[in-house]
């Protein structure tokens, strides 16, 4: 059996408008009223963001001070995961016709998300992903869950997954952060990096996945192209 672990933000869920209009509040909530800032467009806030700048420096080179960059990410992290601000998800170009194909392909398919439960069964509603994701092929946080960092969070993810789901010949890994690439490269997957999400080429380069392309549609031609190989060739 030939199975694909996904993350779900990245892959299948573009946040960047989320994490955008998060930022768009965040300034305005922080400037004062006479304060003159710069609001960074969304192409720029956005690669800031996927090449790792940090939030403080985000925030100072919008125009605020050190004081108010701190305030900033604070405001930042209390918010960007909050309920108001995933209506402004979105799926990710091609991502149900990728998921169709995986169907059609009989792949044993699971999703493997830093969401908790109700941030995942929100986007299942908005978007009718539950179709592609039985119950026990989703994990993700619970919702009383105490988040340390992604990058060790997601390993322990991976471990639950693979002593719970049922043996497969080959697994593959599909994620769009250094916490997938890690999570599978721990248990001795093959990982497949998206430049789909939150992280560009060189932030992904660095924690030296098997392969890095486009997004996931690249990766499932990918995945079905080599289980047509030999092992060997992999």
């Amino acid at each position: 059996m030939l199975r694909l672990i996904t993350d779900f933000d990245g892959p299948i869920i573009d946040v960047s408008e989320r994490y955008y209009r998060v930022y768009q509040l965040c300034l305005q909530k922080t400037r004062r009223p006479d304060q003159k800032v710069k609001e960074l467009s969304k192409p720029e806030f956005w690669q800031m963001k996927r090449s790792r700048v940090p939030e403080k420096q985000i925030a100072m080179i919008s125009g605020l001070d050190e004081v108010q960059a701190q305030e900033f990410a604070q405001l930042r992290r209390q918010t960007v995961h909050t309920e108001p601000y995933f209506q402004y998800d979105r799926l990710a170009v091609g991502a149900v016709d990728t998921l169709l194909k995986i169907q059609q392909a009989g792949i044993d398919l699971a999703v493997m998300t830093m969401r908790r439960v109700w941030e995942l069964d929100y986007a299942f509603k908005q978007y009718d992903l539950g179709r592609f994701f039985p119950e026990n092929r989703c994990y993700c946080l619970s919702n009383d869950y105490i988040k340390t960092r992604d990058i060790d969070d997601k390993p322990l993810l991976m471990a639950r997954a693979l002593k719970e789901l049922p043996p497969a010949a080959y697994t593959w890994m599909v994620g769009d952060t250094e916490a997938d690439i890690t999570a599978a490269k721990k248990h001795g997957i093959k990982a497949i990096a998206v430049e789909s999400g939150i992280r560009d080429r060189a932030q992904l380069k660095l924690y030296h996945p098997d392969i890095i392309v486009k997004d996931f549609s690249a990766a499932v031609d990918l995945v079905l192209e080599r289980s047509l190989q030999p092992i060997g060739h992999w």
